[in-house]
């Protein structure tokens, strides 16, 4: 399944101003990545952010959000948000807040 176009598009509105900020084709999905790090992006129609393990431990309770593991492996310190969660704007633009607080503070690469 190819990565959500819908979602690519609503993220790109949302992240694409903000200056740092890269498109990149990754993962069968696209990412977005500030200063060189990842931070957010959609791999087939779900939303990955990431937020740093407090946060995504604080989100695991979340309904529609699970830690990201798209090899068998989870990552610590990402998140994976499904359709359901991110339906409102208001959902998606909060998770892409989180993201781009968490990333804003790591050294550019």
């Amino acid at each position: 399944m190819p990565y959500d176009f819908g979602l690519a598009e609503r993220l790109a509105e949302i992240v694409g101003s903000n200056p740092g900020m890269n498109e990149k084709k990754m993962f069968g999905g696209i990412g977005w990545l500030l200063n060189g790090n990842m931070c957010v992006g959609v791999y087939k129609d779900w939303l990955i952010i990431r937020i740093g393990q407090k946060q995504a431990d604080a989100l695991s309770e979340v309904p529609y959000v699970k830690p990201m593991d798209i090899t068998g492996k989870p990552m610590k310190g990402w998140a994976m948000v499904s359709p359901k969660g991110y339906e409102s704007d208001k959902n998606l633009e909060r998770y892409v807040k989180i993201a781009l607080s968490f990333v804003n503070d790591l050294p550019p690469k």
